[in-house]
Parts: C-alpha cells; structure tokens; sequence
C-alpha cells in the first residue's frame, strides 16, 4: 500500500488544478488517468468548436461583403481543408497540454492507469494499491445520446466525433438546440451544410430569460432549419442515410434524409467504475447533490469532486476554480475546508448574434426586481458594423438597484458579458455603473442605454 496525501482521479482542467493547488499547499498529490490526455476543452470542446465557427465567420463575411459596397466573387468552401485546419490546430492546442501533463508526469506525478475507489481513503490502479488522506475526483463528463437516435451506427456522430470528419458533410442532422448544438448548427450552415436543429425539450442555446429567446429562435430561425418544438416521429438508417420523420414548429409533417446525425444533447457526469456505490454516500444523483460548491466536499466525506463530473458549471474557468478548490481543501483535509467565494456567473455563445448570460439566471430572479432593455436593430454601432440584431436585457434589484444579472444576445456579446459580469461582480448599483465610461460609437454604449432605464424605473417606482 503506497501513502498520499491527495489522490487525483483525472487529468483535466479540474484535475490539472486539483493537483496544482494541492502540491502547492504542500501536499504529495498523484493523479490517476489511463488516457488519452488533454483537456475536453483542447480536444473536443472549446478549441476545436471555435476553429470551426472562425471558418464559418470568415465565409459568412465575404458573402455578405456586397452590404458594405464591397465585390467578392467566386467564393469556394473547401471542406477538406476546412476540417484539416481544425484537426491540425486542435492537435497543436492538445499536444501543449499533453507536454504540461508529461511533465507531471516526469516528476512522478501521474499514474496512467484508472483508479477506483476501494473506501473513502483507498483506491486500486492496476496492479497497486494506495492508501490517501484525501481524494478528488474530476473525471470529466461524456456525451449522451437520447435512445431513438442509438441505433444509427456509423451515420450517429457526437460531439466529440464531429471534429474527425475529414470534409464537411453534405447535410446534418443537429439533435439538441443547447449552446453546443446552436454553434456548431450554425457554423456548419454558413460552410454549406444543410442543416435542420430538431429540440427536444424547448431549449434554445441556454437562454432562460422569454423575451430573448424569443429574437432568439426568430433570428436563428432565418438562417437555420430550426425546430424547437417539433412532434417527433421516427428515425432510422435507411440507405446509408438518416430518415427521420416529423411534424415541425408550423405543424407541416416532414420526411427528410440527412447524410449524418450530430446529437447534441448534453454531458452526463464520469461516475461509473469508481466504486462509489460501495462508500454509503447515496447514488450519483444524490453524491452530486450533496458537493458543497463553496468546498468542492462530498458532504462530510474526504472525498471532493470538480468539473464537469459535478454536472453543474460546466466550463473551463468554472473547472479551473472548482479544481483549486477542491485540491487546497483535500491538502488541508482534516481541517476545516476553506470556503471559496465562487466568481459572478458568466456564460458566452458563440452564435450570431453572440449570447452571453451574466449573473443571476432570469428563472432564478427574485419577484421584486427591475427589467430594462434595449434592442440593436436600433443600436448606433451595430447598424455600422451591419450587425443590428438581437437585444439587451439587464436586472436589477428595485430595493436598491443592485444590479443581479444580464442576458445580452448580439454583436460581440461575448465583450459585453465580460463587461457585465464586473458590474455585477463589483455589487455595482445602476446608478454606479453610469458613472463609468461608455464611448461613442460603440456596441457597449447599449449597457449605458439599459441602465438609464434602469434607473429611471426605480426613480419612478
């Protein structure tokens, strides 16, 4: 039996952080991955999307040249190239990340084989046994795929077999109108792909708050086959291809053929063949549910979890703290946890318009509070940029004029939430906030338009 302090089951974000924060708190920390390495983001998430979504930007702006006086001609999507781009940089953005673990890995740091747990303090690695204080786990998430679509064999693709396609596809079945399913959706349309979005539960790229969904599916819907609330029929593989059959949002029954199927509906968490079942902490519902977000503890187990194992804020830098957390905490076990302060939410989508959600969910609201808003079609630089779509929805408190959150759905909102997200980080009122900034012409004036608004119904009210 081999002695830790901290055993680290997945080199991932959160794991690679777990083991970070731990070491530096002093800590003998070993990670436990059998492979392959790399982070989801490198591999199959971020990177490679964005890869995609920049080629589909650049064609989207030749075609739509002509708007600004401007004459291209000729325009020609190689899918071929298109692909190898994405494989050969997402491979660059992989191999830098495999270098950063090999180098953990040199130091003794990594076990490449999969750890389970034998008790909270125990765990099994191939042939080894290992006696820890503590145990984080961060195993990650893997794509899900809803029962009818299972029996498509080689035409069913996921979201981390979509990016080794080596051309584009002709046409694409996109199951699943959440954040991935809507960029990839549109990314693939703008290259040439026929695309159809099919949901299957009503969702629309995470948007919580109505009336921005609302535009939303109005301006998705010129450019994409978009059905959010079809009436689904059946699916199967016929002739090496895709059928499926369906009633869509305008009631019209379709039959149509597609060359693959890309399921987009979701992550589930890495929790089987842990021996979790075996510790009498619960299923995995309710392990999930008792992960204490400020600790990243297991109740009062030694066990902490990080990631996208967690189920919850599934992104990088939301991994990357959850993993800190949790390996500081397992290095302090048996003290007290140190209780983190978890950063102001913010989510992006990188559709067009762009989308990014700030602070407190509009289904979380409380009932006393203030919506402001602002529409670009009327914004001074989105009309320059060609770009005047979408709108601008911000919360705020009407007892003090706190400001809460913020669903922006337009041009660069990716730049706009980072912007919002301080706002409401910093605990800024309205009236604060105006006070800052906001120069002529430019996307983020519309912030400056909200809050007037904003404060102009509190005066009022």
């Amino acid at each position: 039996m081999t002695d830790i302090d901290v055993a680290i089951i997945g080199a991932g974000t959160a794991g690679l952080n777990a083991y970070r924060a731990a070491s530096k708190a002093g800590a003998k920390a070993l990670m436990f991955d059998p492979g392959p390495l790399g982070t989801t983001c490198a591999r199959v998430g971020c990177m490679p999307s964005k890869l995609l979504i920049s080629s589909a930007e650049v064609v989207h702006s030749a075609q739509t040249a002509g708007n600004f006086g401007v004459k291209i001609a000729g325009i020609e999507v190689d899918g071929e190239a298109v692909m190898a781009r994405v494989q050969n940089m997402r491979d660059a953005f992989v191999n830098k990340t495999i270098r950063g673990i090999e180098r953990i890995e040199a130091k003794g740091g990594l076990v490449r084989e999969m750890a389970r747990l034998t008790s909270s303090n125990t765990l099994s690695a191939g042939e080894k046994s290992y006696n820890a204080n503590a145990i984080v786990i961060a195993t990650g998430s893997r794509p899900w795929t809803p029962p009818p679509y299972r029996s498509l064999c080689e035409r069913l693709l996921n979201t981390d077999q979509i990016f080794e396609l080596p051309t584009l596809p002709e046409s694409l079945l996109v199951v699943g109108a959440g954040v991935i399913g809507i960029e990839l959706a549109m990314a693939f349309a703008r290259l040439g792909v026929r695309i159809t979005v099919v949901e299957l539960e009503g969702r629309l790229a995470g948007i919580a708050d109505p009336v921005v969904r609302d535009s939303a599916y109005q301006i998705f819907s010129e450019e994409l086959d978009l059905q959010i609330r079809h009436e689904f029929g059946s699916v199967q593989l016929e002739n090496d291809r895709v059928r499926l059959q369906f009633v869509d949002d305008d009631g019209r029954a379709r039959d149509e053929q597609y060359e693959y199927a890309l399921v987009a509906t979701g992550r589930r968490p890495n929790l089987e063949r842990l021996g979790l079942e075996s510790l009498g902490l619960g299923d995995a519902d309710e392990i999930l549910a008792s992960i204490d977000p400020a600790t990243a503890r297991v109740g009062t187990a030694s066990i902490f979890m990080a990631g996208d194992v967690t189920g919850t804020r599934t992104l990088l830098h939301e991994a990357t703290d959850e993993g800190s957390i949790a390996g500081e905490n397992a290095a302090r076990h048996p003290e007290q946890p140190r209780h983190a302060e978890r950063k102001t939410p913010l989510g992006i989508v990188f559709s067009e318009p762009q989308i990014a959600t700030v602070g407190c969910s509009f289904d979380e609201l409380p009932d006393d509070v203030i919506v402001a808003e602002t529409d670009f079609a009327n914004q001074s630089r989105a009309k320059v940029l060609g770009r005047a779509k979408g709108c601008l929805r911000m919360y705020s408190a009407r007892s003090d004029g706190r400001l809460l959150g913020a669903t922006a759905f337009g041009p660069d909102a990716e730049y706009l939430g980072h912007l919002l997200a301080s706002l409401v980080d910093s605990g800024m009122t309205a009236r604060e906030a105006l006070r800052l900034p906001y120069y002529h012409p430019t996307v983020v004036e519309a912030v400056q338009s909200v809050l007037r608004k904003l404060l102009s119904s509190k005066e009022t009210s």
